[in-house]
């Protein structure tokens, strides 16, 4: 069985999706905040089984949450980077705690390459960028070294509907 992205439950095995649920992960991927009724209109089924088929997505794990997409600049962190890190052996778990306790962090994966973990972050400018790399990662003892790349613009891309 997966692990939870938390890493607190398994998750029961992957069912198959079907077009309907394809079509419901697309459109609430479009809007999260669309209500059963115009899901159901939408993909052509009851707002009951459009209920039951998003509870699925959620209890299997498709769907983590439901959010909204925050222009970060306009929230007051006008500063993104993406850093990469070069780990100790066999830390991953670890130093992935560590990088979820960042301010501004918003992404961490484990990728195989030259570097061993990529991470995004949001700081309100220069300065706090500076702080979180000289101060807050570079004191994790599994962290062997980092590389800041800075971001000059970025655009999240939205689904296709």
């Amino acid at each position: 069985m997966a692990e939870s992205p938390d890493g607190s439950a398994p998750l029961p095995p992957a069912r198959p999706l079907d077009a309907i649920d394809q079509d419901i992960l697309q459109m609430l991927q479009a809007d999260g905040r669309a209500s059963i009724r115009s899901v159901a209109e939408r993909v052509h089924v009851s707002r009951a089984n459009a209920y039951a088929r998003i509870n699925r997505l959620v209890e299997d794990g498709v769907i983590r949450g439901f959010g909204a997409r925050v222009n970060h600049e306009r929230a007051g962190h006008g500063t993104s980077a993406y850093i990469t890190l070069k780990i100790v052996q066999n830390t991953w778990r670890t130093v992935r705690e560590h990088l979820r306790q960042l301010p501004g962090a918003s992404h961490i994966a484990l990728v195989g390459g030259d570097f061993d973990v990529l991470l995004l972050v949001h700081t309100p400018d220069n300065r706090a960028l500076r702080e979180l790399v000289l101060t807050r990662l570079q004191a994790i003892p599994e962290v062997l070294s980092t590389r800041t790349l800075l971001v000059f613009e970025e655009e999240d891309l939205e689904p296709q509907g």
